[in-house]
């Protein structure tokens, strides 16, 4: 069975908004002007330590946007690997290796992570986040938090009353100041 993995790049403040310079966003492009080697490294290797990506359609279209254009292994792997998109408007995705998943999303997750052998990254697509959490599907968070408090924009989390506990099993620093917190989810067996 494989585990669902969101990673995520986040301010101090929570927000995950337009990190990557995507247009109409007050702070787009907030993470690009502290983008490093390391980090570019960092995200390579979880593309390739992952048997797929699951997002939203909003996220689709922007990774469906750039990433056919770029060249080299990263844009390799990431137009290579299998893609699993919750949508119910998105009928013919035209980014190879995609499918749109039929019927009741979280039922289709449940499934799809049933069968997989390895894990699932999300990335973005912060309303299927806010999802898989109210219906217990995530297992790991990655929050890559940069150094900037943006005061305004889409957190990650949605406000809710219920509570999640997560244990803290790694850490990771970057040169830019940069901090990646890996936290599994503690599920009350």
């Amino acid at each position: 069975m494989a585990r669902i993995v969101v990673s995520e790049l986040i301010s101090i403040d929570g927000v995950m908004e337009a990190p990557g310079g995507e247009p109409g966003f007050r702070h787009t492009n907030w993470v690009g002007k502290r983008h490093e080697a390391g980090m570019i490294d960092y995200k390579f290797q979880e593309v390739l330590d992952h048997e797929a990506l699951l997002i939203g359609r909003v996220t689709y279209e922007s990774f469906a946007s750039g990433w056919p254009t770029y060249k080299g292994p990263f844009a390799d792997r990431m137009n290579g690997m299998a893609k699993y998109v919750v949508s119910s408007t998105l009928k013919n995705p035209a980014w190879n290796n995609t499918t749109v998943l039929q019927g009741e999303p979280m039922a289709a997750i449940r499934k799809l992570k049933w069968e997989m052998k390895g894990d699932i990254v999300v990335g973005g697509s912060r309303r299927l986040v806010n999802a898989l959490k109210q219906h217990d599907l995530v297992d790991e968070y990655r929050l890559m938090v940069f150094p900037v408090i943006l005061g305004s924009g889409a957190q990650l989390f949605d406000r809710t009353e219920d509570a999640t506990d997560l244990k803290l099993v790694d850490t990771r620093s970057f040169d830019n100041g940069a901090v990646v917190l890996t936290y599994h989810v503690e599920r009350v067996s």
